[in-house]
């Protein structure tokens, strides 16, 4: 069970922290082609990490019929979509790209909005590695330690791309390489809190299980929706995050339904 832990908790992070020593490697910044590209594969990873890792075990965690056998997975959909929507209301932020903050008025810096919008970006996927990590260690669940080894690898092969996303524009807007991948690495941090969080709620409530899979399901869909196909789609070379998209929705449903 400790090696779960460690896999479900580490290897995400370990993907941020890659992403971000690109600062290190690339003169450039990162071309729109593939920024979009990228943008368009982290959202068929979260696409597809929520539907066969999440919403899918969650209604197999009953032998109800009808309303009854899907009602958990609704109910924890809509409250992680509500709650995202929270978070995104109450906290200063700035999308990369954007040239006005969005939620309250704060005297923060650009970075620090940026960082804020990453951190609530990361969240989501945090909460997701912790409720498949809960389940595996429900006997009653049929969650194993590969299906936690396949979100493990997923979330961390799509935080590789955000998070040279991350620290090459914080390099473009002068701040030095290494302060650039130290902000980049630590927006990946936000992850292992989350799966924490999640991972002590469902050992206090085990009833709410399927309801917490669920609820993490909707909160990262609520981010691609929100932010990243938005961003992913306007201007040019939205062709390309389309083919991002499809790569990464294949790719994380093949690694649950090989690994999982």
């Amino acid at each position: 069970m400790n090696g779960i832990l460690v896999i479900g908790l580490v290897v995400p992070l370990l993907g941020t922290i890659l992403g971000a020593a690109f600062v290190f490697l690339i003169r450039n910044e990162i071309s729109n082609t593939l920024q979009k590209t990228l943008l368009g594969f982290a959202s068929g990873v979260m696409v597809a990490a929520s539907v066969w890792s999440l919403l899918i075990p969650c209604m197999e965690m009953n032998d109800y019929t009808g309303f009854r056998h899907v009602m958990p997975a609704v109910v924890g959909f809509l409250a992680g979509v509500l709650f995202l929507l929270f978070i995104d209301n109450i906290t200063p932020h700035l999308h990369l790209g954007a040239s006005s903050p969005e939620g309250p008025q704060a005297h923060l810096t650009r970075t620090a909005m940026l960082t804020l919008a990453v951190t609530i970006h990361n969240l989501p996927e945090g909460m997701a590695v912790g409720a498949v990590i809960a389940g595996a260690m429900e006997q009653s669940v049929s969650i194993g330690a590969a299906g936690v080894l396949a979100m493990s690898l997923g979330i961390a092969i799509q935080n590789v791309p955000e998070g040279a996303i991350i620290s090459m524009p914080m390099r473009a807007a002068g701040n030095s390489r290494m302060r650039s991948f130290m902000i980049g690495s630590l927006s990946g941090v936000v992850e292992p809190i989350g799966a924490i969080a999640i991972i002590l709620l469902s050992s206090v409530l085990s009833p709410i299980l399927p309801y917490l899979l669920a609820f993490a399901a909707g909160a990262m869909l609520y981010v691609v929706v929100e932010e990243l196909i938005p961003e992913a789609s306007s201007g040019e070379h939205t062709n390309m995050s389309t083919l991002g998209f499809a790569v990464g929705f294949a790719l994380m449903m093949v690694l649950d339904v090989v690994l999982g």
